[in-house]
């Protein structure tokens, strides 16, 4: 793989920052495609499942799966697959991510993210602006957003802390998209009554673009950023904690690295 000093200006990254927004807007058009199928009343498995549990379990396996699938593309390889401003922000943090990249990356994550909501409406029609859809909007649950927000810290707590531990492992970086897509999975089964699963400033946006539903977006907005740079300085202050290598979910691989990257140290331990 190749390694570039991302300092330096000569070096272009508008494909990253493309592919970002690629990514996550194939991820809500994914997103989008299972809330047709399950919630519009003419949906393909609308009233299959026999209870809401059920038809989330489904929905955590679909986008899951739909996690594994990007992580693990040439694309997400490139790009890092960060797909999430928020974890974007906590890498730049972490001194991996110039801030100048940072600020690209965050853009095509928000650019993908609107196109990839709107693109799933071209395609998908009038089913994705049913009430019973809504664009996949994310909102607070019946707890109110209190509780959505502290939901949603939580578990960006919990992708941040999976995603530091596994990817700065020689033994469990190859896990790394594996374990992020199972959380996708848990946390769509069991987080959503409480808000929506989003973890995602950008994929929250998308769909609240697309609806006109601005309410309560300062919950996704604030708390996937505290969640993960908590997660950051618990990784950071712990024993053994001692570096992040790079900050890209799969390593593996030919593609250009711009990160300011020590991956080729945890290759040599």
């Amino acid at each position: 793989m190749t390694h570039i000093d991302t300092t330096s200006p000569t070096v272009a990254a508008w494909r990253e920052y493309l592919i970002e927004g690629a990514l996550l807007g194939l991820f809500l058009c994914s997103a989008c495609t299972v809330a047709v199928l399950l919630g519009y009343p003419s949906g393909l498995l609308h009233g299959v499942f026999p209870d809401a549990f059920s038809a989330r379990v489904f929905a955590g396996v679909a986008m899951g799966l739909t996690a594994i699938g990007l992580i693990r593309s040439p694309w997400g390889k490139q790009s890092g697959a960060h797909m999430n401003p928020a974890v974007t922000l906590t890498f730049a943090v972490l001194g991996k991510v110039a801030p100048g990249r940072a600020l690209g990356y965050m853009a095509g994550q928000f650019a993908g993210a609107i196109l990839g909501v709107l693109t799933a409406w071209i395609l998908i029609g009038a089913p994705l602006a049913h009430y019973q859809v809504n664009f996949a909007v994310t909102a607070p649950g019946v707890d109110g957003p209190g509780a959505a927000f502290w939901a949603e810290v939580v578990i960006s707590f919990l992708m941040m802390s999976m995603v530091l531990w596994t990817s700065n492992s020689k033994r469990f970086a190859r896990w790394t998209p594996y374990g992020a897509a199972t959380l996708v999975a848990l946390f769509i089964t069991f987080e959503n009554p409480y808000s929506g699963m989003s973890m995602n400033p950008a994929r929250t946006f998308g769909s609240a673009f697309a609806a006109g539903q601005w309410q309560h977006l300062w919950v996704y907005f604030a708390a996937p950023p505290l969640g993960m740079l908590a997660a950051a300085t618990v990784y950071k202050l712990l024993p053994g904690a001692r570096r992040v290598y790079c900050a890209k979910l799969d390593h593996h691989g030919h593609q250009r690295c711009l990160f300011r990257c020590q991956y080729g140290d945890l290759d040599a331990e």
